[in-house]
């Protein structure tokens, strides 16, 4: 790691740090735990007092195996992590794998083709039997098979970025600075609202807010918001499931599944058969939390700017779409907006905007799944 550059700004009692990283959501988190395990001291800096963005408004889903290529060896990454400070940190973390159903012939051939080119039993082949046994009896009578993901896993969002910074601030050398906003950095001084800090590298994580402080870096790679709607429903008598629940839609937005020659034939099938869900970039998908609500979404909008205001017919067209699947009415506890950075360009965002300050974002709905890998790449760029 490289000393800061030397500066005219009067920096006296000042607090002085290896690397200050901008957020502390999942990416920032991820940052800074890969600076604390090179022995490096860390400063985060949030402007709130909790981690309350897009890393709390998942699925808590860390979809590794369908993803492709470097997101693939990200994610792998990223799950030895998930498992070790899930371990240290102490929160809920599964080696739950996904399963992903099919309805149609089209859906059946995407999983077949991918099972086909994966290693063996990274994709393993179910039967209708097998994909009930997960969903329950009552589960859409269109199902004939499905797939299990060995290599997924899930945490519990709500619970997992908390116990990760509560565990991180006990470390030695590691400093937390809430309710503190970035205003920019050079030559090794950070300014923030509560005055300025020292740092030899400064690591900007603040995901779809990246055009507020670096409009130029925004505007070049194309980034904008993804806002998406989601909701938590109560989940039937007795249910319990250990996997995420994946879709014909969810293969349409993954790699792994998009890739294969048969996606074409499904996207085809999808747009004749279901233009409702189409219409908002639906990504037809479920997860079961600790206390046995069950996460259902979600829609996808994108935008420079995303209004706040949900729409009861896209959070609709989603619950009766999750009501199919598992055959029984659902009730709403909860509906909320998440929103991350979105780019056509490329899904995560390593850019150094001035000397000694690196922005680094995922800039695709990857975040959960990617970030503690992505902190590894960044610090390679070093």
């Amino acid at each position: 790691m490289n000393t800061a550059h030397s500066s005219d700004v009067a920096v006296s009692d000042v607090a002085v740090s290896d690397v200050l990283v901008v957020g502390a959501g999942i990416a920032g988190l991820s940052h800074a735990i890969a600076a604390f395990e090179r022995g490096l001291t860390v400063t985060i800096i949030e402007r709130d007092a909790r981690a309350v963005g897009a890393s709390i408004r998942n699925f808590g889903h860390a979809c590794i195996t369908a993803q492709t290529g470097e997101l693939l060896e990200l994610a792998l990454v990223a799950r030895e992590k998930w498992l070790r400070y899930g371990s240290r940190a102490d929160f809920f973390r599964v080696e739950s794998g996904a399963l992903a159903i099919a309805r149609t012939a089209a859906e059946s051939a995407v999983l077949e083709e991918l099972s086909a080119s994966r290693d063996a039993g990274q994709v393993r082949l179910l039967t209708e039997g097998e994909v009930r046994a997960h969903l329950g009896a009552a589960s859409d009578p269109a199902i004939r098979g499905g797939a299990f993901l060995r290599d997924d896993l899930r945490v519990d969002p709500r619970e997992a970025v908390g116990a990760l910074a509560a565990w991180l601030a006990e470390q030695p050398g590691v400093t937390f600075h809430w309710r503190t906003s970035f205003l920019g950095a050079a030559d090794g001084v950070v300014h923030t609202s509560r005055g300025e800090f020292r740092a030899a590298r400064t690591i900007v994580c603040v995901g779809h807010d990246l055009d507020l402080l670096y409009p130029e870096i925004a505007d070049e790679h194309r980034v904008e918001r993804c806002a998406l709607q989601m909701a938590r429903v109560t989940a039937p008598a007795g249910f319990r499931l250990a996997p995420a629940v994946l879709t014909g839609t969810s293969m349409l937005r993954y790699p792994a599944f998009s890739e294969t020659d048969a996606a074409t034939a499904l996207a085809v099938e999808m747009a004749a058969e279901h233009p409702e869900l189409l219409d908002i970039v639906a990504n037809v998908m479920f997860t079961q939390r600790p206390d046995g609500t069950v996460i259902v979404g979600d829609s996808h909008h994108y935008d420079l700017t995303q209004p706040p205001f949900l729409a009861d017919s896209t959070t609709d067209t989603l619950l009766d779409a999750v009501t199919r699947v598992l055959g029984v009415e659902l009730t709403v506890v909860e509906r909320w907006q998440g929103v991350y950075a979105s780019s056509a360009r490329q899904p995560f965002l390593i850019a150094e905007p001035t000397p000694g300050v690196t922005v680094a974002i995922v800039t695709s709905g990857v975040g959960m799944t990617i970030s503690l890998g992505l902190a590894e790449k960044t610090f390679s760029t070093f």
